[in-house]
């Protein structure tokens, strides 16, 4: 019978080892009692349309059409949000309803979630209706939200003790990154499995990067949000500026988002700003929580921060002002009244 040992112990002790084990004539006297416990990783089918069976957890701004995408990529999708009739577009496309995340498990081979805060996120896959309670061995977690690092390593954790392999996965991009299949995918977990995920992630964005183990993915978006809290401040300060000095709006952005100071945020939400169009690509109250959790990592890694606390505090008066459910650029409305100025009725 053959079978390589990885990890050999003998008086009685268990032998864990993967593969194949060979045991050449005589020579198993020399393990004594040992106890040989053979664990072979479990393949991960071929994900396609026409076979796997998708779940997806959060039709918000994101998921709604994250999920579409892959309705529309021919994946049958069985869905669940909190209040069922965010799915309700998702449901005339074709995709099948479930009560709770474990009856989304129940049917689904890979299953998709991305919810609000870190409290959702450990109530989707660790509650009592949650994914893990109904995922059999085998299915894949894969949670998009922006969360905790080490919630990621918990939940991963969780599921290895049932055979189940969780990816943390959050995007960056917001709601066009999401309806065009651009969005950045920064991925934490197992290659293997990461790999095998290539044809989804290939629908849904257009830079994904594993970046190493459990939490990797959700420490990459620790470092996104943290640029992009600094970058809006200087977007909104720079059309503020612009906009005191009499220039003529569209023609600045013209100038400069093609330079050194080009970035995402303000090619994409400097024309909205311009436009008084404060609708969330992302909202406020989440980016919120984003750099709570930045801050509460810089913190414990005792880094001192200082421009993404200012933007923190910053955001605190948007949403004090009630922003909250605006989009992230509505920053702009806070900056403008420091100086007095009413942004929305501006001449």
């Amino acid at each position: 019978m053959p079978v390589y040992l990885n990890e050999l112990r003998s008086h009685g002790r268990d032998v864990t080892c993967r593969g194949r084990l060979d045991i050449l004539g005589t020579s198993i006297k020399s393990l004594y009692a040992c106890r040989i416990q053979q664990v072979t990783p479990m393949a991960i089918p071929p994900i396609q349309p026409n076979s796997t069976q998708i779940g997806w957890i959060g039709t918000g701004v994101m998921g709604s059409s994250m999920a579409r995408r892959l309705i529309e990529a021919g994946y049958s999708l069985t869905v669940h949000n909190r209040t069922r009739a965010k799915c309700n577009e998702l449901l005339e496309l074709g995709a099948a309803w479930a009560e709770t995340p474990r009856d989304v498990a129940a049917v689904s081979n890979v299953i998709f979630s991305i919810v609000g805060f870190p409290a959702d996120v450990r109530e989707t896959a660790l509650g009592e209706e949650g994914t893990l309670a109904g995922a059999q061995p085998g299915t894949v977690l894969v949670d998009m939200t922006t969360s905790q690092p080490s919630l990621a390593v918990e939940i991963a954790e969780e599921a290895k003790k049932k055979e189940v392999y969780s990816i943390d996965a959050p995007v960056s991009g917001g709601d066009l990154g999401a309806k065009n299949g651009t969005l950045s995918i920064m991925v934490g977990g197992d290659r293997d499995v990461f790999e095998a995920l290539e044809p989804c992630w290939n629908v849904l964005g257009k830079t994904i990067v594993r970046q190493g183990g459990p939490g990797a993915g959700q420490h990459t978006k620790m470092v996104n949000q943290t640029l992009i809290a600094t970058n809006m401040i200087g977007v909104c300060e720079s059309l503020l500026y612009a906009y005191k000095a009499g220039l003529d709006l569209p023609t600045v952005l013209k100038s400069v988002s093609g330079g050194a100071a080009g970035s995402w945020s303000l090619s994409n939400l400097g024309p909205r700003i311009i436009e008084n169009n404060f609708d969330p690509g992302f909202y406020v109250e989440h980016f919120l929580k984003d750099m709570g959790i930045a801050l509460e990592e810089a913190r414990r890694m005792k880094l001192a921060l200082p421009g993404l606390a200012l933007a923190e505090q910053l955001y605190r008066a948007v949403q004090a002002q009630g922003h909250g459910r605006d989009g992230t650029h509505a920053l702009q409305l806070a900056l403008a009244s420091l100086s007095k100025v009413d942004w929305i009725h501006r001449q």
